[in-house]
């Protein structure tokens, strides 16, 4: 099994940033990568960034493109999300999840694809 741990969730105001870390532990080598979702009251988990472990390549959703950026530490089984230029619609509970080896690139941004997830950080941004 994987398992995974959010930390850096908070309480921001419209415009600032927050970066998000996902801590992988336990049998990290079944993980071909890892993506982070999220859920907002009321509406469905979603897609937001993913990367793989090995080369490092990254997915975004159309909505973060140039405001998120996903990173790996791969020495640390860590993967942070920097979130910059914060947004009320951005306020959700944040989850990452692991991909398991043999994962297709395309499939890297659908939920069903992931067999492990955290508790998820909640984010919470304010006008």
């Amino acid at each position: 099994q994987v398992q995974l741990v959010e930390s850096g969730g908070g309480s921001v105001q419209t415009g600032d940033s927050l970066r998000l870390v996902c801590a992988a532990s336990g049998r990290t080598s079944r993980s071909y990568g890892i993506g982070w979702f999220r859920q907002a009251p009321g509406k469905e988990r979603e897609f937001v960034a993913a990367i793989t472990w090995g080369g490092g390549n990254t997915y975004y959703a159309d909505s973060v493109k140039g405001r998120f950026t996903i990173s790996k530490d791969n020495a640390k089984n860590t993967v942070p999300l920097q979130m910059n230029s914060l947004k009320p619609e951005n306020t959700a509970d944040y989850y990452c999840a692991s991909a398991p080896r043999g994962t297709a690139a395309q499939a890297m941004g659908v939920m069903k694809t992931y067999n492990y997830w955290g508790q998820g950080t909640q984010v919470t941004v304010s006008s």
